[in-house]
């Protein structure tokens, strides 16, 4: 087994969720990071979630990489870096690890530590030629990759989930900013963006029948509670989820039942009924949609694989200088086909 760990302080500090928490809740229309949602029992929670029937993305991601994995796979190229950002379980990960040619690393970054050891040392047994790196960091601030194999090539960002939606459009464009600048030139990301639909479809989605979005979204005030000594009710927020279909996103809150005043140290807050406390946005693009916030970030799509629904697409991002590059090294040679880059 090859297995390396940096903690870099494990991404969320105590004092920082204090600060987060405190500052959004002082504000006229109270929000928390969606980040906080993801504690271990948050983390627990939501692989629950992927496997209810009314959550489409997970299974329709998974069928999408289980299709394409040997095309996606040669995009990446041998000796391949991957680095995974809130890599949970790493589920979907073992799908492109079988089909790459001889990879030379896997980094998966979360927030939650004991999902990532536990995870990365499962893959370390399978995948013993594989130098398994895990990273407990929060990947929206500054952290700092391992050393990386010194015969590696090219590296690929793996976002899966559609986690990139939980950021407003021009906080995702920065983040893929951030993160190719923390990675290198040349870095590419692998990128799952989930398709505006069924406005019923996405309510379903979202309010599962059995109670387990509900409960995961109170697990941020249970959180709260636990770590920072408030004095939420938990039972007196009730969880609210709906489509904005003019923003384009799905908007999470926990709605408070009734006039209350929450405690956080020696910090009151006042809640009146209905009342709401923001806790995620999530996204949804048209592909034309996402194509221009790669774009604009200084990435164009060199291919895109959906269901045959179109309710999801994976998106493989090249760096925009890169794409320039090939069509006109391709414009200048006889043997070589411009288009070929985009299929």
């Amino acid at each position: 087994m090859n297995l390396a760990t940096d903690t870099q302080g494990c991404g969320l500090t105590t004092e920082g969720f204090r600060r987060d928490l405190l500052r959004g809740l002082s504000v006229q229309r109270k929000h928390l990071p969606s980040k906080y949602l993801y504690d271990e029992e948050g983390a627990r929670l939501f692989e629950q979630i992927c496997t209810l029937e009314e959550y489409y993305p997970t299974r329709t991601e998974v069928g999408i990489l289980q299709r394409n994995a040997p095309e996606i796979a040669s995009l990446l190229g041998p000796r391949c870096n991957l680095v995974e950002l809130g890599s949970g379980g790493s589920i979907k990960t073992q799908l492109l690890l079988d089909h790459l040619e001889h990879a030379a690393s896997y980094v998966p970054v979360d927030v939650a530590q004991a999902q990532l050891l536990e995870s990365s040392a499962g893959l370390a047994l399978v995948y013993s030629n594989i130098e398994v790196l895990p990273v407990c960091a929060d990947f929206t601030k500054h952290f700092f990759l391992p050393v990386l194999p010194p015969d590696s090539h090219r590296t690929t960002v793996f976002f899966p989930g559609s986690t990139i939606g939980n950021f407003e459009p021009h906080e995702a464009e920065l983040l893929l900013r951030h993160i190719a600048g923390l990675c290198g030139r040349g870095t590419r990301f692998l990128i799952g963006v989930d398709l505006k639909k069924d406005p019923d479809v996405l309510h379903r989605a979202y309010n599962d029948s059995d109670g387990v979005t509900a409960e995961f979204n109170r697990n941020i005030l249970a959180r709260a509670n636990r770590e920072l000594g408030a004095d939420f009710s938990i039972t007196l927020f009730q969880h609210h989820a709906f489509y904005n279909q003019q923003e384009g996103r799905i908007e999470m809150h926990l709605l408070s039942e009734c006039p209350q005043t929450v405690r956080v140290g020696d910090a009151k807050f006042s809640f009146a009924q209905r009342e709401a406390i923001r806790t995620e946005y999530s996204f949804k693009y048209t592909l034309s949609e996402f194509r221009c916030l790669a774009q604009r970030a200084g990435f164009d799509v060199a291919r895109c694989w959906t269901d045959s629904k179109q309710w999801f697409s994976v998106q493989y991002l090249v760096p925009r200088e890169d794409i320039e590059g090939s069509l006109v090294k391709a414009s200048n040679s006889v043997d070589e086909n411009p288009r070929s880059l985009f299929g």
